[in-house]
């Protein structure tokens, strides 16, 4: 019988036996974390994840996401990113019912460092194989927390690249772009840049008309892959009103 809570020990040991001091020090400053670090980095964080999945290969849904459960509620921060790490290798065993667990740890993560993967990887990917959930990404598009709307705009990140209406996303960030926060100005014009790679009209007929609401994080990103001529009319666009 499997046993999530010696599973997770034992990964807990082996991202402690790959730690660093002196780095753990410096990436809890960087995070702002409150969490205790080893200070192994993601390489071995990795690894000591596929050293695990390597000797499991045959987890069950429930026994996966007891897994995922047990390392988030530690107070680490390697077994938490190990917790992010399983849910993108164990994708194929997830449904639409896992995006609650998605969300409390979002709502539990405070940092970009966790957040960016759980809504760009997994909850994109459960958005991509299950359209029912999208009035909850909805839902999170006006939520209260803005790492929660933050995560509404990277959930729609591998959705646009297999050619989902750009609809959904471009009311999410109309209603979203004049705001002060930094990780949502900076989600916006994320997900515009990776769009624009192959979508780029699209990216460009919907930013000229708001260059002037954008922040200037948001345009520096959203123009990257725009033409030189598509770039200098947003740029003109956006100066316009600073005139």
């Amino acid at each position: 019988m499997f046993d999530v809570v010696a599973a997770a020990a034992t990964i807990e040991n082996g991202c402690r036996d790959a730690g660093n001091p002196e780095r753990a020090a410096g990436e809890r400053a960087y995070l702002k974390s409150d969490l205790e670090h080893f200070g192994a980095g993601i390489p071995a964080i990795r690894r000591v994840m596929r050293e695990f999945t390597s000797t499991h290969p045959d987890l069950t849904h429930d026994e996966l996401t007891g897994l995922i459960r047990e390392l988030w509620a530690k107070p680490v921060h390697e077994c938490r990113m190990v917790a992010v790490m399983l849910l993108q290798v164990g994708a194929r065993l997830l449904g639409p019912g896992d995006l609650d667990l998605v969300e409390s740890m979002i709502r539990g993560s405070r940092t970009w460092a966790y957040v960016d993967d759980l809504a760009g990887h997994t909850a994109g990917s459960l958005l991509l194989g299950y359209p029912e959930v999208g009035p909850r990404i909805d839902a999170w598009a006006v939520d209260a927390n803005f790492w929660i709307r933050r995560s509404a705009l990277l959930a729609m990140l591998l959705p646009l690249k297999q050619g989902a209406a750009f609809d959904t996303f471009a009311g999410y960030a109309d209603t979203m772009l004049e705001e002060r926060e930094f990780f949502i100005r900076k989600a916006i014009g994320w997900v515009l840049r990776e769009t624009s790679k192959r979508r780029q009209q699209e990216v460009f007929f919907w930013i000229l008309p708001r260059a002037s609401r954008a922040s200037g994080v948001t345009l520096r990103e959203a123009v990257k892959y725009l033409d030189p001529a598509q770039r200098a009319a947003v740029v003109q666009a956006a100066r316009k009103q600073e005139s």
